[in-house]
This record gives C-alpha cells, sequence and structure tokens, in this order.
C-alpha cells in the first residue's frame, strides 16, 4: 500500500539554500542555441528568465534516462545506439559507467537491439534499476557489489517489448512504459509478444498488474509528490499526449485524463515528441518535448519551455536538486532552477 507524503508544496522561499542569481551554473560551456520562454508569470518563480543553458558534454549518438545517485554525487545516463551508460559529476566530469549497458548474458535476444534506456537511481537500497533493450527487462544493479540481476521480464507469462522510462513509488513500487523502441525492427513489431504497448506496475512483493493498454507509443513516466497521479507521455506524432492516471491508495488507477497535448508546439524548429519527464518539489512537470522541455503546473496550466532546438529525451534534477540535466539527442544540458527536484523535498 502506498504511503502518502505530507510535503511542503509551496514554492521556496528567498531565504533558502538555493541562489536567485540566474547563471550560477557556470559547468560547461555556453550553450547558445538555447532559450527560456515564459508564458505564464508563475514562471519566473522556476527559472530566472536569463538563466543560461550550459552543454556538459556531446558526442554521443542518442542520449537518454537521467538519473542522479546522491550518495556519490553524480548523473547517470544512456547513451542507447552506442550500448554505454555514462556518469557526469562536476568534480570528475564525464566518466563512462558501463560499457556494453545493455545485456542478456543467458538467452540473447535476436530481435532486441542493444542499449539501455530509463534509469533510476534507488538511494533506499543503493541501487540502480535499468531498462534493458537487450533483454527487455528492468534490471537492478547493486552499487556496491556490481552484481546484476533481472527484476521483471514478462507479464503474463509472454516477454516484455521493450521497457523504455520508469519510476518508483516511496513503498517500492515501480511503474514502467514499454512500447516498441528497442525492437530491432520496430515498425513491423518483429518479435513482439505482447498485444498491446503497455503501462505497468509492480510491487517489491512480485505482484504484476497493467495500468493502460490505450497508449500508441507510452514513453515517459512520472508520479506527483503525494503519489496520487500517475503521469505518462505519449511520443506518436499523430497524438503527442501527456496523460494523468489518479491512483487510488493501493496505486491503481482509479481514472485518468487529458493532462496536455503538445502538437500546438510540433514544427520545424522545434523538432521532439513528448518522451521523459521530471517533477519538482511543489508539483510542477518538467516534461521533454518539441523544442526541449515544457513546464505545466500540476493542474495542467503551460507555464514556459527551456528550448533547446533539438531533439529532448528526458531530465532530471540532481546536484542540490536545483540543476535540471537535459538529455538532448547527443549533448547533456543542465540549467540552474528556482526550485528543487522532488527527491530534495525535505532539503
Amino acid at each position: 500500500m502506498i504511503t502518502r507524503r505530507a510535503l511542503n508544496v509551496g514554492l521556496l522561499s528567498t531565504t533558502t539554500a538555493i541562489a536567485t542569481a540566474c547563471n550560477r551554473n557556470t559547468i560547461g560551456q555556453a550553450y547558445p542555441q538555447g532559450r527560456i520562454e515564459g508564458y505564464a508569470k508563475a514562471f519566473d518563480k522556476l527559472v530566472h528568465p536569463e538563466a543560461e543553458i550550459r552543454q556538459l558534454a556531446s558526442g554521443f549518438r542518442w542520449t537518454e534516462g537521467p538519473s542522479w545517485d546522491r550518495r556519490r554525487g553524480r548523473l547517470y545516463f544512456s547513451d542507447i545506439p552506442n550500448n554505454r551508460i555514462h556518469s557526469w559529476s562536476r568534480s570528475k566530469g564525464l566518466m563512462t559507467f558501463l560499457d556494453v549497458a545493455g545485456r542478456d548474458d543467458e538467452t540473447p535476444d535476436e530481435n532486441a537491439a542493444p542499449g539501455t534506456n530509463g534509469l533510476w537511481y534507488d538511494e533506499e537500497d543503493d541501487g540502480l534499476l535499468i531498462c534493458n533493450q537487450n533483454a527487455r527487462s528492468i534490471d537492478r544493479l547493486n552499487m556496491s557489489t556490481q552484481a546484476r540481476s533481472a527484476v521483471v521480464k514478462s507479464f503474463n507469462g509472454k516477454p516484455l517489448n521493450s521497457p523504455n522510462d520508469l519510476v518508483r513509488a516511496t513503498d517500492g513500487t515501480v511503474y514502467f512504459t514499454d512500447p516498441p523502441y528497442g525492437l530491432k525492427d520496430r515498425e513491423n513489431f518483429t518479435g513482439m509478444e505482447q498485444r498491446h504497448f503497455g503501462v505497468y506496475r509492480f510491487t517489491p512483493s512480485g505482484e504484476m498488474s497493467i495500468i493502460s493498454e490505450g497508449f500508441t507509443r507510452p514513453n515517459g513516466i512520472a508520479l506527483s509528490p503525494d503519489e496520487s497521479t500517475l503521469y505518462v507521455s505519449q511520443s506518436d506524432p499523430k497524438k503527442p499526449i501527456i496523460k494523468a492516471f489518479a491512483l487510488n491508495i493501493a496505486g491503481l488507477p482509479s481514472g485518468e485524463r487529458l493532462f496536455a497535448d503538445l502538437s500546438y508546439l510540433m514544427d520545424e524548429k522545434s523538432p521532439g515528441l513528448p518522451d521523459g519527464m521530471a517533477v519538482d518539489i511543489s508539483g510542477n512537470l518538467f516534461a521533454a518535448g518539441p523544442g526541449g522541455v515544457v513546464i505545466f503546473a500540476p493542474d495542467g496550466t503551460r507555464l514556459g519551455r527551456i528550448f533547446t532546438g533539438r531533439p529532448t529525451a528526458n531530465c532530471a534534477f540532481g546536484e542540490d536538486g536545483s540543476t535540471l540535466f537535459m538529455t538532448a539527442n547527443d549533448t547533456l544540458l543542465s540549467i540552474s532552477t528556482r526550485t528543487r527536484g522532488l527527491a530534495w523535498h525535505e532539503a
């Protein structure tokens, strides 16, 4: 059973440790292609109008799945086609964390493409959850011993399609999406055994259930601060949307609604589709989408956009919670914010 978190969801006051200087984040190099677009006055309280996007690293093929390790002070992210997971920290810069990141040491799947996608660092048990394309599984890597094992590989006795992104609730329940993107022939769905592109839930006791069968391309996934709402994005150019699912006390869906339709942002100057997401301590949703990262209030009001000008797959808060990292195609970007990520709600 999910225990609701009683959080202070008010905006941080100016007396907190977060600096309000717009260009405090002086790491990396300037990224002049980017800009800040405010659509509502409330956005200024989240991102300074003159905040500077910084480029931390580049030269990848397609970056995804960022997650911050608070114990070690570093970010992990996938470079899917190169089949690597990298780490980045302010002190050590870019390092390769896992080479041959996606794998199945026992039964390689001829229909699965190499690489990993979404990552989730679990501070409670010091493990890294990995969406592993090679094995069509979600794996857990013990950060102390480096032992790795599959947590889930199938549903109703059949292999998953390709776990893409995931989020962990406070009770250990994991929600994840399962589109065809990790299949070698994802257009013809060769090797696909599930009859849908599902959104799933599995509990620490091993109970597996489906949240939704209604997506054409489920992708990014996130939870609200009180874990009463599950957000799921759909990276379908014909219907680029984000849905919000109401969750009951058991963590199961009790209703759904359209949270955002991002089709109005799609044009040749704003490449990309709805993808990975991050939530701040006030419940605002930072959602990768056309042109960069689009920020929404909890009620769905569009507040602003961090424009990167390139397909942006995902984002995650890190460092003291007020740095937003963005995986943007072949590049890792960052920006300082005036808010903190949800994991820093007690800071």
